[in-house]
């Protein structure tokens, strides 16, 4: 169902699903110039409702924002706006009477992934688990310690610069952290079976990480 969620001063549009007997619901934090429309985010969101996990694909800059973005590439590094409206989102999902008593989890990609480890250590309580694809934790800064949710950083093997920059934040996480490079795999992860993996991966971590 289309859904518009209040964050500040803004109106964000999304995508929301709920199978029969969902077990939690994963938040989508798209990055780069991506919005709830990304191909990659879509394919994942689908396995992970076979799952019996709920998905929220959502944008997280308004048309407006993202016009601007497209031309100047600011808003999407603008990590305290992207983590503050994940938090919107997250209060917002907890009071909605379909997804209220799902427990959260956020899969974040590129800076989505910076902005997801930020909102997740700004929401601890709300927020019990994370994946990042391709993601750029370095973003979340001094947020890295406060993180307590189990989180699951997948990196392309080929995307080196990538896999660096999150080797790097691994041991100033003090929460759970696990690191998954897909051998042969860009930072797009278009390569053949390489999404599959991903969304795999994801589901298997946030399946994991549910409250029983």
């Amino acid at each position: 169902m289309s859904v518009y969620v209040p964050a500040g001063g803004a109106r964000l549009a999304g995508e929301l699903t709920i199978p029969p007997d969902a077990r939690g619901l994963v938040l989508f934090a798209h990055g780069s110039g991506s919005s709830r429309f990304s191909r990659r985010n879509q394919f994942v969101a689908r396995v992970l409702e076979r799952r019996n996990l709920a998905t929220l694909l959502i944008d997280l800059l308004t048309p407006e924002e993202d016009t601007l973005d497209q031309r100047t590439s600011h808003l999407r590094f603008d990590i305290p706006l992207l983590a503050s409206r994940l938090v919107a989102i997250v209060d917002w999902v907890k009071h909605k009477a379909e997804t209220f008593a799902l427990p959260v989890g956020v899969f974040g990609a590129s800076t989505g992934g910076g902005a997801a480890l930020r909102a997740a250590a700004d929401k601890p309580e709300d927020i019990v688990a994370v994946v990042s694809r391709g993601g750029r934790p370095d973003l979340a800064g001094g947020a890295l310690p406060d993180v307590k949710a189990p989180t699951l950083l997948i990196v392309g093997g080929e995307d080196r610069p990538v896999i660096a920059m999150n080797r790097d934040a691994m041991p100033r996480m003090r929460g759970e952290v696990k690191l998954e490079i897909i051998p042969g795999a860009t930072h797009l992860f278009e390569e053949p079976g390489a999404l599959e993996k991903v969304a795999d991966f994801a589901a298997d971590w946030f399946t994991g990480h549910l409250p029983v």
